[in-house]
């Protein structure tokens, strides 16, 4: 038998098909439902209350550097399979009670000119590095320079991830560091972090320390 349900409930996707007659349920599941089903409520109540702040962060850098890699492998915990990103991915990341927007945006040359209006609002800038791309490492260097003196970032700090350090042809953070003349930002706080998408190496010790830069505060 087949039951009908309010077009609301088919709008979030929720299917619920009865196949006859169901066990009773236990009093001890009825009362998890219960519970469970108060928490949600209370937890929704209170973030009306008190709204979190979400900051944002916008991810850049060219193709082939692994910036979707990246931000899916902090959003899901896994590697996904990714195509040239055209336009940008956005996902809400959680960690450790902080909640960040971030944007991950294409990076092939013609891609690049519209970075810009996604800064509006930014709080951090991640720039993914390809470190076994030693012939376009200049290149990152010109983009780098044109998004660090955007009106719209001139208090967002800047997070280097220095990807691919799993292969043995990776240049060093210290290399990268030099290659874009990282020691000659003085308007913004920046960091390089070594890192390996694939694995998750460093990335989570990247986004903290955005996490403590943008809040004030050590993540707990």
């Amino acid at each position: 038998t087949s039951r009908s349900y309010p077009s609301s409930l088919k709008a979030k996707s929720f299917i619920r098909v009865s196949l006859g007659k169901q066990p009773p349920i236990s009093q001890q599941s009825r009362r998890f439902l219960f519970s469970y089903k108060m928490g949600a409520m209370i937890s929704r109540f209170w973030f009306m209350l008190f709204p979190a702040k979400e900051y944002k962060i916008v991810v850049v850098g060219l193709d082939n550097a692994g910036k979707t890699t990246t931000l899916y492998k902090l959003h899901l915990g896994e590697v996904v399979t990714t195509h040239p990103t055209v336009g940008s991915n956005v996902e809400e990341l959680v960690y450790k009670n902080i909640r960040f927007e971030v944007w991950d945006l294409g990076g092939q040359e013609r891609l690049r000119t519209s970075w810009a209006t996604y800064y509006r609002g930014t709080h951090a800038v991640i720039a993914v590095i390809d470190s076994t791309d030693r012939a376009r490492i200049s290149i990152m260097k010109d983009e780098l320079f044109r998004l660090l003196g955007h009106e719209d970032l001139q208090h967002s700090v800047i997070l280097i991830f220095a990807n691919k350090q799993d292969l043995k042809d990776a240049m060093t953070p210290a290399e990268i560091t030099d290659c874009l003349s990282l020691h000659s930002i003085k308007n913004h706080d920046w960091h390089i972090q070594a890192c390996c998408a694939l694995t998750g190496d460093g990335l989570y010790d990247g986004l903290g320390w955005i996490a403590q830069r943008v809040t004030g505060k050590a993540p707990s």
